[in-house]
């Protein structure tokens, strides 16, 4: 059991390091998921990874964040949404590489430019994402307390 806390804290470096490469973005910056915002532009001076998170801020049941495939993105049509929410606070943790289309699927705004399509690399290359500030790092600290207890107090119980 002894040698097992370095293993532990391995692990838990090896995790954070990943996890600290993550970015947060929020849409549209400070004016949020709305009509009258240039999205494609926003989008264009980011690079989006597996991991990272979009936050789209928005007031509820007025817009709506769908994920749709390109050709509901091209048509502006949610017939064959990925996703849907209208709730005025959407996380969506990009889960694969490749495009991603989002559209807001209420009547007329899709069609006024309520939309953006991303390309998602699979992993990180070069900077991070500008929109939220510095990249998501997580408090491991409290996992490396927590590791470091419990492997004092197996040892304890061993003893």
């Amino acid at each position: 059991m002894a040698n097992a806390l370095p293993l532990v804290a391995l692990l838990v470096l090896a995790g954070s390091a990943a996890l600290a490469s993550a970015t947060t973005f929020t849409v549209g910056d400070s004016q949020g998921w709305t009509t009258g915002v240039n999205y494609n532009s926003w989008a264009s001076s980011k690079s989006f990874a597996v991991g990272d998170t979009l936050v789209f801020n928005y007031e509820t049941k007025a817009h709506t964040v769908t994920e749709v495939t390109k050709s509901g993105y091209d048509t502006c049509s949610e017939a064959n949404k990925l996703s849907d929410d209208d709730s005025g606070s959407t996380t969506v943790t990009l889960a694969t590489p490749g495009t991603h289309y989002f559209i807001c699927n209420i009547p007329g705004h899709c069609s006024s430019g309520m939309k953006f399509a991303i390309t998602v690399s699979a992993t990180r290359s070069g900077g991070t994402g500008t929109s939220a500030g510095a990249p998501r790092v997580p408090a491991m600290a409290s996992v490396v307390v927590a590791a470091a207890a419990g492997a004092a107090f197996i040892k304890l119980a061993l003893l």
